[in-house]
């Protein structure tokens, strides 16, 4: 046994269930308990905190599932980061893992969660030295790391305890409920705004105020605002239900048959994710990195970048700039430059994770003969179902790609609340664990369906 296996074999884990199913009752006690203690942790402050310069960017918070200057300031970011490093690495063909094999997925997992160990102490001595969070007078900066360290190790842990014991898994949950806390303050918070103590800070509660005072400005942009949420909401919401049904046969059953679905966003969220995680973090080294000193990755006017890659990755609030008639085609020029890259992540992503996470045709193919059934019409080879399945599943992961990638970036163009990207998430991740609930309801509700999925 090789060091890194050895490593590996030592990480310290969650332990996976003994019994073979989780009744519905145990995923919701756990998913509850992690969620509620997410919360709780976003609360607890840094000991010893001084300046908070990340306070400002709290939009970015969101979707790293982080709350600058409490002990989970980290959020997700060093997990993601680390699952795009070695997508990149796997996909590249640079470093390559049989995924087909326990072995190979258990190494997979195993160096990811070492790479995420490794970005959390990286990521903490970054927010912590570039002055993103500075201590106070007489703390040390370790006690400011350790704190960073130890909130997010207990985000990754975390994230275990719901993948195993819970519904969906801890990333996406922590990311929905962030954006689901941001979009209902922004909604309904009633408190004076710091920018204007005579209007809420609530786009529903500004909207009458501003109407009352006679501020058409002020009404219109709050009023865009909440017409951009419920249109990404809707369409949102629309699209997640488009896919293909691809008819199969019972072998052994004559007469009797299923469709199987192929959803037009075949990778789900997951593309989403690490593609707006990778662009927030460009957002907040830049910041570090300029009030450091160090303009690598671009400047800033206030909160606003202004030069670099920075500017270029920045969604400029169109709608906004137009009714304050400050548009200009330089926005034009971000807006197009921010589309470009979210779908082309989206798509590299989606081709990635296809490729890691078992959706591959040959994958699917060898889990529908498994379970006994076949194409109509074709004899039973799993080579046949596989060309099949490739008709529909390459296209699928690169025009699901596009399409998430088109309607995150045109989301946060259009200023809605809780950021576009934050909102399209957070409806995929909704959907997804209704569709998961509602499919162990099924199964605790029919022993026979449990034993054709084999759960």
């Amino acid at each position: 046994m090789s060091l890194l296996d050895k490593i590996i074999y030592n990480l310290p884990e969650v332990a996976a269930p003994k019994q073979k199913r989780l009744s519905f009752k145990e995923k919701l006690k756990w998913t509850l308990i992690t969620l509620i203690l997410f919360f709780v942790l976003g609360l607890i402050p840094l000991y010893g905190l001084g300046q908070n310069a990340l306070q400002q960017f709290e939009f970015l918070s969101v979707i790293l599932g982080a709350s600058f200057g409490s002990i989970i300031s980290l959020g997700i970011g060093p997990i993601v980061t680390a699952s795009i490093v070695l997508q990149l690495l796997n996909g590249s063909g640079i470093v390559k893992f049989d995924l087909t094999t326990h072995e190979g997925k258990q190494r997979f997992q195993g160096i990811q969660k070492i790479l995420a160990i490794l970005f959390i102490i990286l990521e903490g001595f970054i927010y912590v030295g570039m002055g993103g969070l500075s201590p106070a007078a007489g703390v040390s900066n370790g006690i400011l790391i350790f704190q960073l360290f130890l909130g997010g190790v207990l985000i990754m842990f975390m994230d275990e305890v719901i993948s195993k014991w819970g519904f969906s898994n801890g990333i996406s949950l922590f990311i929905a409920a962030g954006v689901s806390q941001s979009i209902f303050v922004q909604a309904l918070n009633p408190l004076p705004s710091p920018n204007n103590p005579s209007i809420a800070s609530g786009a529903i509660p500004a909207l009458f105020q501003s109407l009352s005072l006679g501020d058409p400005q002020t009404a219109g942009l709050m009023l865009a605002a909440l017409v951009a949420t419920v249109l990404v909401f809707l369409i949102v919401v629309y699209t997640q239900s488009m896919k293909v049904e691809i008819p199969l046969s019972f072998g052994r059953v004559r007469g009797h048959g299923i469709r199987w679905p192929l959803n037009f966003f075949y990778t789900s969220n997951i593309p989403v994710i690490l593609t707006a995680a990778l662009v927030a973090n460009v957002q907040l080294f830049a910041r570090l990195l300029y009030n450091w000193g160090f303009p690598i990755f671009g400047s800033f006017a206030g909160n606003t970048p202004v030069s670099g890659l920075a500017s270029w990755l920045y969604a400029p609030n169109l709608v906004d700039n137009i009714i304050q008639g400050s548009f200009t085609l330089s926005m034009l020029g971000q807006a197009g430059a921010y589309l470009l890259f979210f779908m082309g992540g989206s798509v590299l992503f989606s081709y990635f994770w296809v490729q890691t996470a078992g959706l591959d045709a040959r994958s699917q193919a060898k889990q529908i003969m498994s379970s006994g059934l076949q194409i109509p019409g074709f004899r039973k080879d799993q080579r046949v179902l596989e060309r099949l399945l490739q008709r529909y599943i390459g296209p699928l992961t690169i025009m699901g790609g596009i399409a998430v990638g088109l309607l995150a970036s045109l989301a946060d163009l259009t200023g809605a609340l809780g950021s576009g990207t934050g909102i399209l998430l957070t409806v995929m991740i909704v959907y997804r664990l209704y569709e998961e609930i509602a499919q162990q309801h099924m199964m605790d509700m029919n022993p026979m369906m449990r034993r054709f999925m084999g759960k």
